[in-house]
Protein backbone atom coordinates (compact mmCIF):
# COMPACT_ATOMS: atom_id res chain seq x y z
CA UNK A 1 0.00 0.00 0.00
CA UNK A 2 3.01 2.54 0.43
CA UNK A 3 4.74 1.91 -2.95
CA UNK A 4 1.01 2.63 -4.27
CA UNK A 5 1.09 6.06 -2.26
CA UNK A 6 4.25 6.78 -3.35
CA UNK A 7 3.15 5.74 -6.68
CA UNK A 8 0.31 8.32 -7.25
CA UNK A 9 1.76 11.33 -5.07
CA UNK A 10 5.05 10.91 -6.09
CA UNK A 11 5.48 13.54 -8.07
CA UNK A 12 4.77 16.00 -5.12
CA UNK A 13 7.66 14.95 -3.21
CA UNK A 14 9.51 14.92 -6.29
CA UNK A 15 8.56 18.90 -6.15
CA UNK A 16 9.62 19.60 -2.73
CA UNK A 17 12.87 17.68 -3.26
CA UNK A 18 13.86 19.93 -6.25
CA UNK A 19 12.67 22.86 -4.81
CA UNK A 20 14.66 22.03 -1.01
CA UNK A 21 17.97 21.78 -3.29
CA UNK A 22 16.99 25.10 -5.53
CA UNK A 23 16.47 26.81 -1.82
CA UNK A 24 20.14 24.93 -0.76
CA UNK A 25 21.69 26.31 -3.54
CA UNK A 26 20.30 29.87 -3.40
CA UNK A 27 21.50 29.97 0.39
CA UNK A 28 25.33 28.64 -0.50
CA UNK A 29 24.89 31.18 -3.44
CA UNK A 30 24.44 33.99 -1.83
CA UNK A 31 26.66 32.89 1.31
CA UNK A 32 23.75 33.14 3.59
CA UNK A 33 23.13 31.45 6.98
CA UNK A 34 23.05 27.90 5.96
CA UNK A 35 21.14 27.64 9.94
CA UNK A 36 18.19 29.79 8.54
CA UNK A 37 18.06 27.19 6.02
CA UNK A 38 18.36 24.03 8.38
CA UNK A 39 15.48 25.88 10.41
CA UNK A 40 13.02 26.39 7.79
CA UNK A 41 13.67 22.91 6.29
CA UNK A 42 12.93 21.27 9.66
CA UNK A 43 9.84 22.69 10.08
CA UNK A 44 9.01 21.69 6.78
CA UNK A 45 9.51 18.60 6.46
CA UNK A 46 7.76 17.66 9.86
CA UNK A 47 4.40 19.56 8.31
CA UNK A 48 5.44 17.14 5.69
CA UNK A 49 5.49 14.13 7.18
CA UNK A 50 2.47 14.94 9.29
CA UNK A 51 0.57 15.66 6.26
CA UNK A 52 2.19 12.16 4.56
CA UNK A 53 0.56 10.28 7.21
CA UNK A 54 -2.74 12.18 6.90
CA UNK A 55 -3.01 11.66 3.33
CA UNK A 56 -1.66 7.95 3.59
CA UNK A 57 -4.47 6.84 6.09
CA UNK A 58 -7.12 8.84 3.42
CA UNK A 59 -5.84 6.65 0.52
CA UNK A 60 -5.14 3.51 2.01
CA UNK A 61 -9.27 3.97 3.43
CA UNK A 62 -10.28 4.85 -0.04
CA UNK A 63 -8.59 2.08 -1.41
CA UNK A 64 -10.04 -0.47 0.65
CA UNK A 65 -13.47 0.88 -0.18
CA UNK A 66 -13.09 0.74 -3.89
CA UNK A 67 -11.79 -2.56 -3.73
CA UNK A 68 -14.29 -3.72 -1.50
CA UNK A 69 -17.23 -1.70 -2.35
CA UNK A 70 -20.23 -2.50 -3.06
CA UNK A 71 -23.51 0.03 -3.18
CA UNK A 72 -22.39 3.63 -4.85
CA UNK A 73 -23.36 5.43 -0.85
CA UNK A 74 -20.26 4.01 0.13
CA UNK A 75 -18.49 6.65 -1.94
CA UNK A 76 -20.14 9.47 -0.42
CA UNK A 77 -16.51 10.33 0.92
CA UNK A 78 -15.20 10.75 -2.53
CA UNK A 79 -15.68 14.72 -3.10
CA UNK A 80 -12.48 16.08 -5.04
CA UNK A 81 -13.02 16.81 -8.44
CA UNK A 82 -11.37 14.17 -9.68
CA UNK A 83 -13.23 11.68 -7.54
CA UNK A 84 -16.52 13.12 -8.29
CA UNK A 85 -15.61 12.16 -11.96
CA UNK A 86 -14.65 8.29 -11.64
CA UNK A 87 -17.52 8.13 -9.37
CA UNK A 88 -19.94 9.09 -11.94
CA UNK A 89 -18.31 6.56 -13.93
CA UNK A 90 -18.61 3.94 -11.61
CA UNK A 91 -21.76 5.08 -11.39
CA UNK A 92 -22.56 5.04 -14.79
CA UNK A 93 -20.97 1.35 -15.01
CA UNK A 94 -22.90 -0.03 -12.41
CA UNK A 95 -25.81 1.37 -14.31
CA UNK A 96 -24.83 -0.50 -16.82
CA UNK A 97 -24.03 -3.51 -15.68
CA UNK A 98 -27.69 -3.90 -13.64
CA UNK A 99 -29.37 -3.14 -17.03
CA UNK A 100 -27.35 -6.09 -18.77
CA UNK A 101 -27.85 -7.87 -15.54
CA UNK A 102 -31.84 -7.62 -15.67
CA UNK A 103 -31.47 -8.32 -19.48
CA UNK A 104 -29.84 -11.34 -19.12
CA UNK A 105 -32.38 -12.89 -16.38
CA UNK A 106 -35.24 -11.43 -18.43
CA UNK A 107 -33.92 -13.43 -21.26
CA UNK A 108 -33.22 -16.90 -19.25
CA UNK A 109 -37.06 -16.27 -18.13
CA UNK A 110 -38.50 -15.68 -21.28
CA UNK A 111 -36.21 -18.80 -22.62
CA UNK A 112 -37.64 -21.04 -19.31
CA UNK A 113 -41.05 -20.19 -19.97
CA UNK A 114 -41.23 -20.54 -23.98
CA UNK A 115 -39.52 -24.45 -23.13
CA UNK A 116 -42.42 -24.73 -20.22
CA UNK A 117 -44.70 -23.94 -23.03
CA UNK A 118 -42.90 -26.27 -25.50
CA UNK A 119 -43.17 -28.97 -23.47
CA UNK A 120 -47.18 -28.71 -22.94
CA UNK A 121 -47.49 -28.05 -26.76
CA UNK A 122 -45.72 -31.28 -27.35
CA UNK A 123 -47.90 -33.31 -25.44
CA UNK A 124 -50.24 -32.72 -27.44
CA UNK A 125 -49.19 -35.09 -31.06
CA UNK A 126 -46.90 -37.06 -28.05
CA UNK A 127 -50.87 -37.65 -26.08
CA UNK A 128 -52.28 -38.32 -29.60
CA UNK A 129 -50.30 -41.12 -30.31
CA UNK A 130 -49.95 -43.00 -27.19
CA UNK A 131 -54.10 -43.19 -27.44
CA UNK A 132 -53.33 -44.55 -30.89
CA UNK A 133 -50.92 -47.61 -29.84
CA UNK A 134 -53.04 -48.25 -26.60
CA UNK A 135 -56.02 -48.36 -28.86
CA UNK A 136 -54.39 -50.22 -31.56
CA UNK A 137 -55.64 -47.57 -33.89
CA UNK A 138 -52.05 -46.69 -35.39
CA UNK A 139 -53.36 -45.45 -38.82
CA UNK A 140 -50.52 -44.56 -41.29
CA UNK A 141 -51.85 -40.87 -42.13
CA UNK A 142 -52.72 -39.87 -38.41
CA UNK A 143 -49.34 -41.11 -37.32
CA UNK A 144 -47.00 -38.84 -39.78
CA UNK A 145 -49.59 -35.92 -39.17
CA UNK A 146 -48.95 -35.96 -35.31
CA UNK A 147 -45.40 -36.64 -36.39
CA UNK A 148 -44.83 -33.65 -38.44
CA UNK A 149 -46.61 -31.88 -35.71
CA UNK A 150 -43.94 -32.44 -33.55
CA UNK A 151 -41.19 -32.20 -36.05
CA UNK A 152 -42.53 -29.02 -36.50
CA UNK A 153 -42.54 -28.20 -32.84
CA UNK A 154 -39.19 -28.94 -32.52
CA UNK A 155 -38.07 -27.10 -35.46
CA UNK A 156 -39.94 -23.62 -33.87
CA UNK A 157 -38.01 -24.35 -30.99
CA UNK A 158 -34.46 -24.81 -32.29
CA UNK A 159 -35.03 -21.79 -35.23
CA UNK A 160 -36.30 -19.58 -32.63
CA UNK A 161 -33.03 -19.67 -30.21
CA UNK A 162 -30.71 -19.92 -32.61
CA UNK A 163 -32.33 -16.78 -34.52
CA UNK A 164 -32.76 -14.79 -30.77
CA UNK A 165 -28.74 -15.81 -30.26
CA UNK A 166 -27.40 -14.83 -33.83
CA UNK A 167 -29.75 -12.43 -35.99
CA UNK A 168 -27.07 -12.01 -38.96
CA UNK A 169 -26.92 -15.60 -39.38
CA UNK A 170 -27.71 -15.42 -43.21
CA UNK A 171 -26.78 -17.06 -46.93
CA UNK A 172 -28.11 -15.16 -49.15
CA UNK A 173 -28.23 -16.93 -52.78
CA UNK A 174 -30.78 -17.20 -56.00
CA UNK A 175 -33.83 -19.14 -55.33
CA UNK A 176 -37.33 -20.01 -56.38
CA UNK A 177 -40.23 -19.27 -54.52
CA UNK A 178 -42.08 -21.21 -55.65
CA UNK A 179 -39.85 -24.07 -55.48
CA UNK A 180 -39.99 -23.53 -51.44
CA UNK A 181 -43.72 -23.22 -51.28
CA UNK A 182 -44.15 -26.39 -52.94
CA UNK A 183 -41.80 -28.41 -51.27
CA UNK A 184 -43.46 -26.95 -47.54
CA UNK A 185 -46.68 -28.35 -49.29
CA UNK A 186 -45.58 -31.66 -49.76
CA UNK A 187 -43.90 -31.50 -46.43
CA UNK A 188 -47.86 -31.29 -44.99
CA UNK A 189 -49.44 -33.30 -47.36
CA UNK A 190 -51.04 -35.54 -45.05
CA UNK A 191 -52.85 -32.58 -42.88
CA UNK A 192 -54.24 -31.84 -46.13
CA UNK A 193 -55.70 -35.01 -47.28
CA UNK A 194 -57.16 -35.80 -43.80
CA UNK A 195 -59.24 -32.05 -44.12
CA UNK A 196 -59.82 -32.64 -47.79
CA UNK A 197 -58.20 -29.03 -48.61
CA UNK A 198 -56.64 -28.10 -52.31
CA UNK A 199 -54.01 -26.38 -52.51
CA UNK A 200 -53.29 -24.20 -55.88
CA UNK A 201 -49.92 -22.39 -56.54
CA UNK A 202 -49.66 -20.16 -59.41
CA UNK A 203 -46.32 -18.24 -60.58
CA UNK A 204 -42.93 -17.50 -58.96
CA UNK A 205 -40.19 -14.94 -58.11
CA UNK A 206 -36.73 -14.68 -58.23
CA UNK A 207 -35.71 -14.20 -54.75
CA UNK A 208 -32.17 -13.19 -53.46
CA UNK A 209 -32.12 -14.43 -49.98
CA UNK A 210 -31.94 -16.82 -47.39
CA UNK A 211 -32.81 -20.09 -48.38
CA UNK A 212 -33.07 -21.62 -44.69
CA UNK A 213 -35.02 -18.74 -43.22
CA UNK A 214 -37.67 -18.04 -45.93
CA UNK A 215 -38.59 -21.20 -46.04
CA UNK A 216 -39.35 -21.58 -42.18
CA UNK A 217 -41.13 -17.58 -42.10
CA UNK A 218 -43.00 -19.64 -45.40
CA UNK A 219 -43.89 -22.75 -43.19
CA UNK A 220 -45.26 -20.86 -40.49
CA UNK A 221 -47.82 -19.29 -42.98
CA UNK A 222 -48.48 -22.36 -44.33
CA UNK A 223 -49.04 -23.85 -41.61
CA UNK A 224 -51.27 -21.30 -39.51
CA UNK A 225 -53.05 -21.53 -43.41
CA UNK A 226 -53.75 -25.26 -42.96
CA UNK A 227 -54.30 -25.49 -39.30
CA UNK A 228 -57.47 -23.13 -39.07
CA UNK A 229 -58.65 -24.26 -42.61
CA UNK A 230 -62.03 -25.82 -42.49
CA UNK A 231 -62.68 -29.36 -44.19
CA UNK A 232 -63.00 -29.45 -47.77
CA UNK A 233 -61.10 -25.78 -47.92
CA UNK A 234 -59.27 -24.21 -50.59
CA UNK A 235 -55.94 -22.67 -50.02
CA UNK A 236 -54.74 -20.06 -52.86
CA UNK A 237 -50.65 -19.11 -53.26
CA UNK A 238 -50.37 -16.54 -56.22
CA UNK A 239 -46.26 -15.68 -56.65
CA UNK A 240 -45.58 -13.22 -59.29
CA UNK A 241 -42.08 -11.05 -58.99
CA UNK A 242 -42.48 -9.17 -56.26
CA UNK A 243 -44.93 -10.92 -54.32
CA UNK A 244 -46.56 -13.63 -52.69
CA UNK A 245 -50.76 -14.13 -51.63
CA UNK A 246 -51.36 -17.31 -49.81
CA UNK A 247 -55.11 -16.72 -49.28
CA UNK A 248 -57.21 -19.67 -47.06
CA UNK A 249 -60.97 -19.72 -46.67
CA UNK A 250 -60.49 -20.45 -42.83
CA UNK A 251 -61.88 -19.33 -39.69
CA UNK A 252 -60.05 -16.20 -39.76
CA UNK A 253 -59.01 -13.98 -37.34
CA UNK A 254 -60.86 -11.40 -35.09
CA UNK A 255 -60.38 -7.89 -35.75
CA UNK A 256 -59.26 -6.67 -32.29
CA UNK A 257 -56.87 -9.28 -32.69
CA UNK A 258 -55.03 -8.69 -35.82
CA UNK A 259 -52.77 -5.28 -34.28
CA UNK A 260 -51.37 -7.78 -32.15
CA UNK A 261 -50.53 -11.06 -34.11
CA UNK A 262 -46.90 -10.46 -34.43
CA UNK A 263 -46.47 -9.96 -30.48
CA UNK A 264 -44.33 -12.22 -29.17
CA UNK A 265 -46.25 -14.98 -26.92
CA UNK A 266 -49.54 -13.62 -28.45
CA UNK A 267 -52.29 -16.11 -29.43
CA UNK A 268 -55.38 -14.46 -29.62
CA UNK A 269 -59.03 -16.02 -30.12
CA UNK A 270 -57.76 -18.84 -32.21
CA UNK A 271 -55.16 -20.13 -30.22
CA UNK A 272 -57.11 -20.64 -27.33
CA UNK A 273 -60.08 -21.97 -29.38
CA UNK A 274 -58.07 -24.36 -31.24
CA UNK A 275 -55.32 -24.80 -27.74
CA UNK A 276 -52.64 -25.49 -30.92
CA UNK A 277 -50.94 -21.79 -30.92
CA UNK A 278 -47.68 -20.95 -28.89
CA UNK A 279 -47.57 -17.30 -30.02
CA UNK A 280 -44.07 -17.69 -31.58
CA UNK A 281 -44.83 -18.31 -35.35
CA UNK A 282 -45.95 -15.22 -36.62
CA UNK A 283 -43.86 -13.20 -34.26
CA UNK A 284 -40.79 -14.99 -35.03
CA UNK A 285 -41.84 -14.24 -39.40
CA UNK A 286 -42.23 -11.38 -39.12
CA UNK A 287 -38.52 -10.74 -37.30
CA UNK A 288 -37.48 -12.62 -39.76
CA UNK A 289 -39.04 -11.03 -42.27
CA UNK A 290 -37.65 -7.64 -41.45
CA UNK A 291 -34.03 -9.14 -41.39
CA UNK A 292 -34.23 -10.15 -44.90
CA UNK A 293 -36.01 -6.65 -45.62
CA UNK A 294 -39.42 -7.97 -46.73
CA UNK A 295 -42.72 -6.92 -45.47
CA UNK A 296 -45.74 -8.69 -44.20
CA UNK A 297 -49.36 -7.74 -44.26
CA UNK A 298 -52.07 -9.74 -43.07
CA UNK A 299 -55.84 -9.17 -43.42
CA UNK A 300 -58.86 -11.27 -41.87
CA UNK A 301 -62.06 -11.65 -41.45
CA UNK A 302 -63.99 -14.07 -39.15
CA UNK A 303 -65.39 -17.30 -41.10
CA UNK A 304 -64.55 -15.66 -44.07
CA UNK A 305 -60.14 -16.68 -43.99
CA UNK A 306 -57.35 -14.92 -44.21
CA UNK A 307 -55.06 -13.09 -46.96
CA UNK A 308 -51.04 -12.64 -46.13
CA UNK A 309 -48.73 -10.40 -48.60
CA UNK A 310 -45.51 -10.65 -48.69
CA UNK A 311 -43.69 -7.78 -50.09
CA UNK A 312 -39.76 -6.21 -50.28
CA UNK A 313 -39.71 -3.63 -48.04
CA UNK A 314 -39.78 0.09 -49.36
CA UNK A 315 -36.30 2.06 -49.72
Amino acid sequence: MIRQFFKEFGIWYLTYAILTISFLLTFMLFHLPVTYFRISFSISITILIFISIWQYFKFKKKQIILQQFIYVKELDDFNLPSEKAFKAIICKQKEAHASDVLAIQTQMEDTQNLIKMWSHQMKVPLSALSLMAQTNQLESKEVEQQLNRLQNYLDTLLNYLKFSQNKDDFRFERLSVKEITISIIKKYRIPCLLKHLSVEVTGDWELKSDKKWVTFALTQIIDNAIKYSKDNGKIIIRISQASIEISDDGSGILEEDLPRIFEEGFTGFNGHEHQKATGLGLYMTKQVLDSLSLDINIQSQIDQGTHVLITPKKR
